[in-house]
């Protein structure tokens, strides 16, 4: 057990030159380019207060599990143990898990489930820790894993967003999509060809996956908190909004809710 806590006890080390900037910490860019993952969760707490509130409670589970991934991101990057390995891949599946079990529409559960969300949330559950146990055992195999489960989320993004007659959230959504191939992308050249990239003198391709896949997967939770709310709850009216200006659609998205009158159209 305490040779896993060993820096560089990991056999994954990412493109970024290890103590090049300070002899205390492994990788330094990639260490801090888990930064938003500290600041912004708080601020969708405060956002999210009334959908907390009135619709789920859950939804701040999830922003508090974002701390989580980044305070176990950053261990991995300063230490690369194999400990802070696990700690970040794990965290990140129990992240996707919770988002599945709150947010996978009624409509596709299978049978068996009887439409009951507290059932799913409890299979979903269980397959995490079997999982988990899973991660442990082969850690080597967790990253790629967690990879493709962000494959079906993505097609699943896809299928909402055309069932959703709303400008605004068709426009995030396009955005959440690029930002995702992007961060994908930089993910893959870092793993695949960082020789290429040293040559570039720009081994910094993962540092920049901490800071897109951030921003897809906090878009990606507003859109389905939004979706779930206009599948699940037909007396409540949920709009988009950004912050701290509305008219700013590069600003922090978050979804406003209020009942619905008899007068209320389409979704905002």
């Amino acid at each position: 057990m305490w040779r896993h806590l060993e820096p560089g006890s990991s056999p994954v080390d990412w493109c970024e030159g290890n103590y090049l900037i300070s002899p205390l910490i492994a990788e330094f860019v990639n260490t801090f380019s888990n930064v938003l993952f500290f600041l912004l969760p708080p601020v969708m707490m405060h956002l999210f207060r009334d959908y907390g509130r009135s619709v789920n409670p859950g939804i701040h589970v999830i922003w508090l599990l974002f701390i989580v991934v980044g305070l176990s991101s950053a261990y991995f990057h300063a230490t690369l143990s194999l400990i802070g390995q696990l700690l970040d891949e794990l965290s990140i599946l129990w992240i996707f898990m919770a988002a599945f079990s709150m947010f996978f529409p009624r409509r596709f559960f299978p049978l068996f489930f009887h439409n009951d969300r507290k059932r799913f949330g409890l299979a979903s559950v269980v397959i995490t820790l079997l999982a988990t146990g899973l991660g442990v055992l082969h850690p080597a195999a967790n990253a790629f894993a967690l990879m493709t489960l962000g494959v079906p989320a993505f097609f699943l993004l896809i299928h909402e967003l055309r069932r959703c007659g709303c400008g605004r959230v068709q426009r995030l959504g396009v955005r959440c999509a690029a930002v995702w191939v992007l961060a994908v992308a930089c993910w893959l050249n870092d793993r695949l060809f960082c020789e290429t990239w040293l040559a570039l003198d720009f081994p910094y391709l993962h540092a920049l996956w901490h800071v897109l896949i951030f921003i897809a997967s906090y878009t990606a939770l507003v859109l389905f908190a939004y979706f779930s709310v206009r599948e699940e709850r037909p007396d409540t009216f949920p709009a988009l909004r950004y912050w701290p200006r509305d008219a700013f659609e590069l600003g922090v998205p978050y979804v406003s809710l209020r009942p619905r009158r008899p007068a209320d159209g389409k979704d905002v």
